[in-house]
């Protein structure tokens, strides 16, 4: 029996190592595409919010929006991201617009999705707001590290022309967060199979 158990713990082992090894490779296979395709709208994937200021993580993203703004490439964004419950008042999205407007971007090109509290959320709710506008080629803007998954969920959600423009973060911890990244990804892929079959919906943080 003992013999058994061990040699079922190896084989468990043996594929989790597998797991997470290919896991990390897909993560660490993304390359930012190059150049970066003008789009009718950009989505920005949200983050937590300080005291209903961006986090530097956040800030990091909404940054490079702004520079897709100022250089032509889209004109409009979709700011997706609910209640972070730590403490901030408003939703990500808020946050997001405040601080975008303090940088000159028009409110009116802003569009919030103030409910979302996953990556799967913040694409699964921003798709209908991109098709009542009529964009259809759309940039997905987040981290480098997120950008592997935030692909698999868009190609899942359905998303016919998206591209996903993801960045190095200059003041966060890679290896924290591709750690991390290995367990959102992991959940993920469990959730997309209980999906497939109508079984979960996927409404934990991720």
């Amino acid at each position: 029996m003992i013999r058994i158990i061990l040699r079922i713990a190896v084989w468990v082992a043996a594929f989790a190592a597998f797991w997470f090894g290919y896991l990390f490779w897909l993560i660490n296979s993304y390359e930012m595409p190059k150049p970066i395709p003008n789009a009718d709208a950009a989505i920005v994937l949200g983050a937590a919010l300080w005291d209903n200021v961006p986090s530097p993580g956040l800030k990091e993203r909404l940054d490079y929006a702004l520079t897709l703004y100022k250089q032509g490439i889209t004109k409009q964004f979709i700011l997706t991201g609910g209640h972070d419950h730590n403490g901030s008042t408003i939703t990500e999205a808020e946050g997001m617009k405040n601080y975008l407007v303090a940088k000159g971007v028009p409110a009116g090109r802003l569009i919030l999705e103030k409910d979302a509290r996953s990556t799967y959320e913040n694409l699964l709710f921003s798709k209908p707001l991109a098709e009542g506008k009529g964009w259809d080629s759309l940039l997905i803007v987040t981290h480098d590290y997120h950008s592997a998954r935030a692909a698999d969920i868009a190609k899942y959600v359905g998303y016919s022309d998206a591209v996903v423009v993801g960045f190095k973060s200059q003041v966060l911890s890679v290896a924290k967060n591709q750690s991390r990244e290995l367990l959102a990804f992991t959940k993920w892929k469990l959730d997309s199979l209980l999906l497939r079959f109508g079984l979960q919906s996927p409404d934990t943080p991720f």
